[in-house]
């Protein structure tokens, strides 16, 4: 198979409802290099411009660009563009996993014992986080997939699919500050809530797994044309295997992340990887317009000469 390349274009806008004095930001919105994964070309456009911006790489590893602003701004707009070519790889033998009691007992944390950098690094993704909580409801839902000697990723694989049959998307079910144990009483959620969820399935189960934010292919109705801006940001989850490293579940679609997903970055829940975050002075109420189009090469000349533009008519607005 051949490498499949993607335009990916990230648009956030901020209108505020009074000047904003001084603000700083911090942008994850770069892809990440990684097997599979190679950001041709990526660049980020601001307006206005910040007095100051620097790039620096945070403790998950992922690209993160600060920005200071100390003039008055009523709007804030942000646009990610990217290039990605994304390579087949194999996907694992989910049967030839070791066993998941085995692999929590040599995470499992004894006196005098000396872990391996990948462990290390593994150990760190098993506790409760912001949005993630270690819980016996949480294992207690997760059990029936986990008897004991199952393989590791053949429980993780059941688990994703369970999430998937049990739980409605949603997108007015929660928000960002709704409790991940509210979303496994209600069953109701989205992408962000079923990533948290398994996570916390997962880490209750004493396994060690990490949020991925990113970006997921999505296709149209038939007969209807690609849409600029009906994207969104997507999150799965990825879980540590000894001897196979990290690998990645999307319990949304019931699919392991392959040629449609892009990574953007991962951390212990969203927190660690929310694509625009700051602090302002003054602004008063202001909720972001965003807006993501995923594309994939052959579609994109056609779809950005034939297409109504709304972003583009919303810049000449701001000029």
């Amino acid at each position: 198979m051949t490498p499949i390349r993607y335009h990916i274009r990230h648009d956030t806008l901020y209108r505020y409802d009074s000047p904003v004095g001084e603000s700083r930001q911090m942008l994850r919105l770069t892809p990440r290099e990684l097997p599979g994964q190679h950001c041709v070309s990526h660049r980020i456009e601001v307006r206005p411009e910040p007095l100051r911006a620097e790039d620096f790489t945070d403790g998950f590893g992922n690209l993160v660009r600060s920005m200071h602003f100390e003039r008055d701004h009523d709007t804030l707009f942000v646009r990610s563009e990217s290039w990605i070519e994304l390579n087949p790889k194999p996907l694992p033998a989910l049967s030839e996993s070791p066993a998941w009691n085995t692999v929590r007992d040599q995470l499992a944390y004894r006196a005098g014992r000396t872990l391996s950098a990948a462990e290390l690094e593994a150990v760190g993704f098993q506790f409760e986080s912001a949005h993630v909580r270690v819980k016996h409801d949480f294992a207690d839902y997760a059990a029936a997939d986990f008897a004991p000697g199952v393989p590791l990723l053949l429980a993780v694989e059941r688990l994703m699919q369970r999430i998937f049959r049990d739980f409605t998307f949603d997108p007015e079910a929660t928000d960002i500050s709704t409790p991940v144990t509210k979303v496994l009483e209600t069953r109701r959620g989205v992408c962000q809530d079923f990533a948290h969820l398994m996570l916390s399935c997962l880490r209750s189960m004493g396994l060690a797994a990490r949020y991925v934010s990113g970006y997921i292919l999505t296709r149209p109705p038939p007969g209807k044309p690609r849409l600029i801006g009906a994207d969104a940001t997507h999150a799965w989850v990825s879980v540590y295997c000894p001897g196979l490293g990290w690998i990645d579940f999307d319990p949304t679609n019931a699919v392991m992340p392959a040629l449609e997903h892009v990574t953007i970055g991962w951390g212990r829940d969203f927190n660690d990887v929310s694509p625009l975050r700051g602090v302002i002075l003054g602004g008063g109420g202001h909720e972001p317009e965003i807006a993501v189009t995923m594309v994939p090469e052959e579609e994109f000349e056609t779809l950005y000469t034939d297409a109504d533009d709304p972003v583009a008519n919303l810049l000449q607005v701001l000029d």
